[in-house]
Protein backbone atom coordinates (compact mmCIF):
# COMPACT_ATOMS: atom_id res chain seq x y z
CA UNK A 1 0.00 0.00 0.00
CA UNK A 2 1.60 3.48 -0.83
CA UNK A 3 0.82 6.37 1.06
CA UNK A 4 1.61 9.91 1.62
CA UNK A 5 2.79 10.69 5.76
CA UNK A 6 3.26 14.25 6.61
CA UNK A 7 7.03 14.81 7.30
CA UNK A 8 6.86 16.53 11.31
CA UNK A 9 8.81 19.60 9.75
CA UNK A 10 9.61 20.40 6.15
CA UNK A 11 12.51 18.66 4.54
CA UNK A 12 15.32 20.87 3.72
CA UNK A 13 16.59 18.10 1.01
CA UNK A 14 13.64 18.29 -1.06
CA UNK A 15 13.35 22.16 -0.87
CA UNK A 16 16.15 22.75 -2.32
CA UNK A 17 16.48 19.56 -5.06
CA UNK A 18 12.73 19.89 -6.38
CA UNK A 19 13.47 22.85 -8.77
CA UNK A 20 16.08 20.50 -10.25
CA UNK A 21 13.63 18.19 -10.77
CA UNK A 22 10.95 20.21 -11.91
CA UNK A 23 13.93 21.85 -14.43
CA UNK A 24 14.50 17.86 -15.61
CA UNK A 25 11.02 16.75 -15.39
CA UNK A 26 9.99 19.87 -17.64
CA UNK A 27 12.71 18.61 -20.32
CA UNK A 28 11.94 15.80 -20.50
CA UNK A 29 8.34 15.79 -21.09
CA UNK A 30 8.33 18.95 -23.09
CA UNK A 31 11.11 17.03 -25.54
CA UNK A 32 8.12 14.70 -26.02
CA UNK A 33 6.05 17.29 -26.57
CA UNK A 34 8.19 18.90 -29.35
CA UNK A 35 8.83 15.12 -30.74
CA UNK A 36 5.06 14.74 -31.27
CA UNK A 37 5.13 18.08 -33.16
CA UNK A 38 7.41 16.68 -35.49
CA UNK A 39 10.75 18.85 -34.15
CA UNK A 40 13.50 16.58 -33.00
CA UNK A 41 13.21 16.29 -29.17
CA UNK A 42 16.91 16.96 -28.21
CA UNK A 43 17.30 19.52 -30.89
CA UNK A 44 14.33 21.53 -29.52
CA UNK A 45 15.52 21.19 -25.50
CA UNK A 46 19.58 22.36 -27.10
CA UNK A 47 17.57 25.42 -28.89
CA UNK A 48 15.92 26.79 -26.41
CA UNK A 49 18.62 26.28 -23.38
CA UNK A 50 22.22 26.06 -25.34
CA UNK A 51 22.08 27.83 -28.03
CA UNK A 52 21.20 31.28 -26.90
CA UNK A 53 24.02 31.30 -24.86
CA UNK A 54 26.55 28.99 -26.96
CA UNK A 55 25.99 28.94 -30.56
CA UNK A 56 28.51 31.52 -32.46
CA UNK A 57 25.68 32.49 -34.68
CA UNK A 58 22.96 33.83 -32.10
CA UNK A 59 24.91 34.00 -29.15
CA UNK A 60 26.38 37.47 -29.73
CA UNK A 61 22.19 38.66 -29.52
CA UNK A 62 20.62 36.43 -27.71
CA UNK A 63 23.19 37.14 -24.09
CA UNK A 64 22.09 40.95 -23.80
CA UNK A 65 18.12 39.87 -24.15
CA UNK A 66 18.71 37.46 -21.20
CA UNK A 67 19.48 40.34 -19.35
CA UNK A 68 16.33 42.33 -20.95
CA UNK A 69 14.09 39.42 -20.46
CA UNK A 70 14.97 38.89 -17.03
CA UNK A 71 14.89 42.36 -15.58
CA UNK A 72 11.02 42.90 -15.81
CA UNK A 73 10.19 38.86 -14.50
CA UNK A 74 12.54 39.61 -11.27
CA UNK A 75 11.77 42.63 -10.30
CA UNK A 76 7.90 41.53 -10.50
CA UNK A 77 8.72 38.53 -8.76
CA UNK A 78 10.36 39.86 -6.18
CA UNK A 79 7.68 42.05 -4.97
CA UNK A 80 5.03 38.63 -5.15
CA UNK A 81 6.92 36.40 -2.80
CA UNK A 82 7.14 39.37 -0.31
CA UNK A 83 3.21 38.57 -0.30
CA UNK A 84 3.20 35.12 -0.98
CA UNK A 85 5.40 34.78 2.28
CA UNK A 86 2.91 36.75 4.15
CA UNK A 87 -0.06 34.59 2.73
CA UNK A 88 -0.83 37.29 0.33
CA UNK A 89 -1.98 36.15 -2.92
CA UNK A 90 -1.61 38.82 -5.26
CA UNK A 91 -2.43 37.08 -8.31
CA UNK A 92 -3.02 40.40 -11.01
CA UNK A 93 0.47 42.02 -10.92
CA UNK A 94 0.29 41.95 -14.97
CA UNK A 95 -2.69 44.72 -14.00
CA UNK A 96 -0.12 46.45 -12.10
CA UNK A 97 2.68 46.13 -14.90
CA UNK A 98 -0.23 47.32 -17.16
CA UNK A 99 -1.02 50.32 -15.38
CA UNK A 100 2.37 51.33 -14.22
CA UNK A 101 3.67 51.82 -17.65
CA UNK A 102 0.53 53.50 -18.69
CA UNK A 103 0.77 55.85 -15.82
CA UNK A 104 4.17 56.44 -16.16
CA UNK A 105 4.00 56.96 -19.94
CA UNK A 106 1.04 59.08 -19.64
CA UNK A 107 3.18 61.23 -17.24
CA UNK A 108 5.86 61.60 -19.47
CA UNK A 109 3.83 62.73 -22.64
CA UNK A 110 2.46 65.19 -20.75
CA UNK A 111 5.87 67.05 -20.40
CA UNK A 112 6.55 66.06 -24.16
CA UNK A 113 8.90 67.22 -25.29
CA UNK A 114 11.07 68.55 -23.10
CA UNK A 115 14.37 67.41 -22.21
CA UNK A 116 15.04 67.98 -18.83
CA UNK A 117 16.76 65.37 -16.80
CA UNK A 118 14.05 65.25 -14.71
CA UNK A 119 11.41 63.97 -16.81
CA UNK A 120 12.58 60.09 -16.84
CA UNK A 121 12.79 60.20 -12.94
CA UNK A 122 8.78 61.65 -12.52
CA UNK A 123 8.03 58.49 -15.20
CA UNK A 124 10.19 56.11 -12.74
CA UNK A 125 8.27 57.78 -10.22
CA UNK A 126 4.41 58.00 -11.28
CA UNK A 127 4.89 54.27 -12.96
CA UNK A 128 5.79 52.67 -9.46
CA UNK A 129 2.73 54.78 -7.59
CA UNK A 130 0.31 53.29 -10.99
CA UNK A 131 1.04 50.16 -9.77
CA UNK A 132 0.59 50.64 -6.31
CA UNK A 133 -2.31 52.39 -6.74
CA UNK A 134 -3.81 49.63 -8.51
CA UNK A 135 -2.62 47.05 -6.25
CA UNK A 136 -4.72 49.11 -3.61
CA UNK A 137 -7.92 48.28 -4.96
CA UNK A 138 -7.56 44.53 -3.74
CA UNK A 139 -5.85 46.03 -0.14
CA UNK A 140 -8.74 47.83 0.37
CA UNK A 141 -11.16 45.73 -0.35
CA UNK A 142 -9.59 42.96 1.92
CA UNK A 143 -9.10 44.59 4.79
CA UNK A 144 -11.94 46.73 4.76
CA UNK A 145 -14.37 44.35 3.42
CA UNK A 146 -12.62 41.01 3.97
CA UNK A 147 -12.87 40.03 -0.08
CA UNK A 148 -10.30 37.33 -1.75
CA UNK A 149 -7.24 38.69 -3.41
CA UNK A 150 -6.72 36.37 -5.86
CA UNK A 151 -10.16 36.89 -7.31
CA UNK A 152 -10.54 40.81 -6.71
CA UNK A 153 -6.55 41.25 -8.34
CA UNK A 154 -7.05 39.06 -10.95
CA UNK A 155 -10.14 40.53 -12.64
CA UNK A 156 -8.28 43.95 -12.37
CA UNK A 157 -6.11 42.47 -14.84
CA UNK A 158 -8.82 42.61 -17.25
CA UNK A 159 -9.93 45.60 -16.39
CA UNK A 160 -6.05 47.64 -16.76
CA UNK A 161 -6.24 45.48 -20.20
CA UNK A 162 -9.21 47.80 -21.13
CA UNK A 163 -7.63 50.46 -20.27
CA UNK A 164 -4.81 49.94 -22.03
CA UNK A 165 -6.50 49.08 -25.26
CA UNK A 166 -8.57 52.42 -24.50
CA UNK A 167 -5.59 54.97 -24.37
CA UNK A 168 -3.59 53.32 -26.91
CA UNK A 169 -6.75 54.51 -29.14
CA UNK A 170 -7.32 57.62 -27.79
CA UNK A 171 -6.23 59.43 -24.49
CA UNK A 172 -2.10 58.36 -25.49
CA UNK A 173 -2.44 57.93 -29.41
CA UNK A 174 0.53 59.67 -31.10
CA UNK A 175 -0.88 63.05 -32.51
CA UNK A 176 1.12 62.25 -35.57
CA UNK A 177 0.73 58.93 -35.69
CA UNK A 178 -1.80 58.94 -39.14
CA UNK A 179 -4.42 57.46 -36.61
CA UNK A 180 -3.08 54.27 -35.72
CA UNK A 181 -3.34 53.14 -31.91
CA UNK A 182 -0.25 53.59 -29.99
CA UNK A 183 1.62 56.65 -27.78
CA UNK A 184 4.83 58.19 -29.12
CA UNK A 185 7.97 56.31 -29.32
CA UNK A 186 9.91 56.81 -26.23
CA UNK A 187 12.86 55.24 -28.07
CA UNK A 188 13.38 58.76 -30.05
CA UNK A 189 13.12 60.63 -27.33
CA UNK A 190 16.32 60.93 -25.00
CA UNK A 191 14.75 62.53 -22.20
CA UNK A 192 12.40 59.77 -21.45
CA UNK A 193 14.30 56.97 -23.40
CA UNK A 194 15.51 53.49 -20.90
CA UNK A 195 18.69 53.28 -22.28
CA UNK A 196 21.62 50.74 -21.75
CA UNK A 197 23.38 51.51 -19.17
CA UNK A 198 26.38 49.70 -20.57
CA UNK A 199 26.03 49.28 -24.57
CA UNK A 200 25.38 45.65 -26.33
CA UNK A 201 25.16 44.33 -22.78
CA UNK A 202 21.47 44.76 -22.47
CA UNK A 203 22.06 46.21 -18.65
CA UNK A 204 19.43 48.98 -18.55
CA UNK A 205 17.75 50.96 -15.61
CA UNK A 206 15.40 48.31 -15.41
CA UNK A 207 17.93 45.46 -14.83
CA UNK A 208 20.02 47.61 -12.35
CA UNK A 209 16.32 48.31 -10.65
CA UNK A 210 15.72 44.58 -10.47
CA UNK A 211 19.31 43.64 -8.87
CA UNK A 212 18.55 46.32 -6.17
CA UNK A 213 15.18 44.48 -5.69
CA UNK A 214 17.06 41.21 -4.95
CA UNK A 215 19.51 43.03 -2.54
CA UNK A 216 16.44 45.47 -0.46
CA UNK A 217 14.72 41.97 -0.52
CA UNK A 218 17.40 40.02 1.09
CA UNK A 219 17.64 42.61 3.78
CA UNK A 220 14.40 43.17 4.52
CA UNK A 221 13.53 39.45 4.56
CA UNK A 222 16.45 38.06 6.56
CA UNK A 223 17.43 41.42 8.25
CA UNK A 224 14.37 43.47 9.29
CA UNK A 225 11.56 43.42 11.79
CA UNK A 226 9.40 44.20 9.46
CA UNK A 227 10.54 41.06 7.62
CA UNK A 228 9.86 39.02 11.04
CA UNK A 229 6.47 40.19 10.61
CA UNK A 230 5.72 39.59 6.95
CA UNK A 231 7.55 35.74 7.72
CA UNK A 232 5.13 35.33 11.20
CA UNK A 233 2.13 36.51 9.59
CA UNK A 234 2.81 33.39 6.84
CA UNK A 235 3.84 30.53 8.87
CA UNK A 236 1.77 31.25 12.13
CA UNK A 237 -1.31 34.39 11.85
CA UNK A 238 -2.51 33.63 15.23
CA UNK A 239 0.75 33.77 16.48
CA UNK A 240 1.08 37.37 14.79
CA UNK A 241 -1.61 38.79 16.18
CA UNK A 242 -1.10 37.49 19.91
CA UNK A 243 2.64 38.92 18.79
CA UNK A 244 0.53 42.84 17.96
CA UNK A 245 1.54 42.40 14.09
CA UNK A 246 -1.80 44.19 12.32
CA UNK A 247 -3.02 42.09 9.75
CA UNK A 248 -4.34 45.64 8.05
CA UNK A 249 -0.87 46.87 7.73
CA UNK A 250 0.86 43.52 6.28
CA UNK A 251 -1.56 43.20 3.55
CA UNK A 252 -1.45 47.14 2.59
CA UNK A 253 2.43 46.63 3.16
CA UNK A 254 2.68 43.50 0.99
CA UNK A 255 0.54 44.63 -1.84
CA UNK A 256 1.78 48.05 -2.13
CA UNK A 257 5.69 46.52 -2.41
CA UNK A 258 4.52 43.96 -4.89
CA UNK A 259 2.16 46.64 -6.69
CA UNK A 260 4.87 49.12 -7.08
CA UNK A 261 7.50 47.13 -7.97
CA UNK A 262 5.05 45.65 -11.06
CA UNK A 263 4.48 48.92 -12.53
CA UNK A 264 8.11 49.53 -12.43
CA UNK A 265 8.68 46.88 -14.34
CA UNK A 266 5.88 48.09 -16.34
CA UNK A 267 7.38 51.60 -16.66
CA UNK A 268 11.11 50.65 -17.68
CA UNK A 269 9.45 47.75 -20.87
CA UNK A 270 7.17 51.04 -22.18
CA UNK A 271 10.44 53.35 -22.41
CA UNK A 272 13.15 50.60 -23.16
CA UNK A 273 12.62 47.86 -25.03
CA UNK A 274 8.78 48.40 -25.88
CA UNK A 275 9.29 51.24 -26.38
CA UNK A 276 5.79 52.76 -26.58
CA UNK A 277 2.08 52.06 -25.28
CA UNK A 278 0.28 49.69 -27.96
CA UNK A 279 -2.83 47.81 -27.46
CA UNK A 280 -0.62 44.57 -27.31
CA UNK A 281 1.90 45.77 -24.71
CA UNK A 282 1.20 43.38 -22.03
CA UNK A 283 3.82 40.23 -22.49
CA UNK A 284 2.19 38.29 -19.42
CA UNK A 285 4.84 38.86 -17.75
CA UNK A 286 2.95 39.55 -14.44
CA UNK A 287 1.70 35.74 -14.71
CA UNK A 288 5.00 34.59 -15.89
CA UNK A 289 6.31 35.99 -12.33
CA UNK A 290 4.29 33.92 -10.43
CA UNK A 291 6.43 30.79 -11.73
CA UNK A 292 9.86 32.66 -11.49
CA UNK A 293 8.74 33.40 -7.62
CA UNK A 294 7.79 29.75 -6.99
CA UNK A 295 11.00 27.88 -8.87
CA UNK A 296 13.28 30.77 -6.73
CA UNK A 297 11.71 29.02 -3.83
CA UNK A 298 10.14 32.70 -2.86
CA UNK A 299 14.11 33.65 -1.77
CA UNK A 300 15.43 36.71 -3.51
CA UNK A 301 18.49 35.06 -4.78
CA UNK A 302 16.55 32.15 -5.78
CA UNK A 303 14.38 34.47 -7.31
CA UNK A 304 17.48 36.40 -9.56
CA UNK A 305 18.49 32.06 -10.94
CA UNK A 306 15.24 31.72 -11.63
CA UNK A 307 14.49 34.66 -13.66
CA UNK A 308 17.41 34.35 -15.58
CA UNK A 309 16.68 30.98 -16.19
CA UNK A 310 12.54 31.98 -17.26
CA UNK A 311 14.03 34.41 -19.58
CA UNK A 312 16.25 32.05 -21.35
CA UNK A 313 13.49 30.42 -22.12
CA UNK A 314 11.60 32.86 -23.78
CA UNK A 315 15.17 33.84 -26.01
CA UNK A 316 15.63 29.95 -26.70
CA UNK A 317 11.75 29.77 -27.33
CA UNK A 318 11.61 32.75 -30.25
CA UNK A 319 14.76 30.66 -31.42
CA UNK A 320 13.21 27.46 -31.72
CA UNK A 321 9.84 28.77 -33.18
CA UNK A 322 12.13 30.08 -35.89
CA UNK A 323 14.58 27.72 -36.08
CA UNK A 324 12.31 24.14 -36.15
CA UNK A 325 8.82 25.78 -36.70
CA UNK A 326 7.14 24.77 -33.29
CA UNK A 327 3.94 26.79 -32.43
CA UNK A 328 4.53 29.88 -29.77
CA UNK A 329 1.73 28.16 -27.93
CA UNK A 330 3.86 25.03 -27.44
CA UNK A 331 6.39 27.54 -26.08
CA UNK A 332 3.93 28.68 -23.49
CA UNK A 333 3.00 25.30 -22.39
CA UNK A 334 6.46 24.04 -21.97
CA UNK A 335 6.66 27.28 -19.36
CA UNK A 336 3.98 26.54 -17.73
CA UNK A 337 4.90 23.36 -17.02
CA UNK A 338 8.13 24.37 -14.50
CA UNK A 339 4.89 25.35 -12.39
CA UNK A 340 3.18 22.17 -12.56
CA UNK A 341 6.37 20.18 -12.16
CA UNK A 342 7.25 22.13 -9.40
CA UNK A 343 4.30 21.63 -7.07
CA UNK A 344 4.13 18.04 -8.04
CA UNK A 345 7.46 17.56 -6.86
CA UNK A 346 6.77 19.96 -3.92
CA UNK A 347 4.48 17.42 -2.40
CA UNK A 348 7.60 15.61 -1.71
CA UNK A 349 8.90 18.52 0.38
CA UNK A 350 6.06 18.20 3.46
CA UNK A 351 5.12 14.54 2.68
CA UNK A 352 7.16 11.28 2.56
CA UNK A 353 6.24 8.72 0.67
CA UNK A 354 5.10 4.89 2.86
CA UNK A 355 5.23 1.87 1.02
CA UNK A 356 3.83 -0.60 3.82
CA UNK A 357 5.96 -0.28 6.28
CA UNK A 358 8.90 1.05 5.12
CA UNK A 359 9.10 4.46 4.18
CA UNK A 360 11.32 6.98 1.28
CA UNK A 361 12.35 9.83 2.93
Amino acid sequence: MIRLEKRPTPSRLWTAVTPVFAVLATMLVGGALFGFLGADPFEAIRTIFWDPLFHPQFAAYSRPQLLVKAGPLILIAIGLSIGFRAGIWNIGAEGQYIMGAVVGAAAGLALYPSDSVLVFPLMILAGALGGWAWAMIPAVLKTRFGTNEILVSLMLVYVAQTILASVSSGLLRNPEGMGFPGSRNFKQWDAAHNAEIIAGTGMHWGVAAALIAVIAAYVLMARHIQGFNIRLTGEAPRAARFAGVSPTRIVVLCLGISGALAGLAGLFEVTGPAGQITIDFNSNYGFTAIIVAFLGRLHPIGILLAGLLMALTYIGGELAQLMLGVPGASIQLFQGMLLFFLLATDVFTNYRVRIGAKGVA
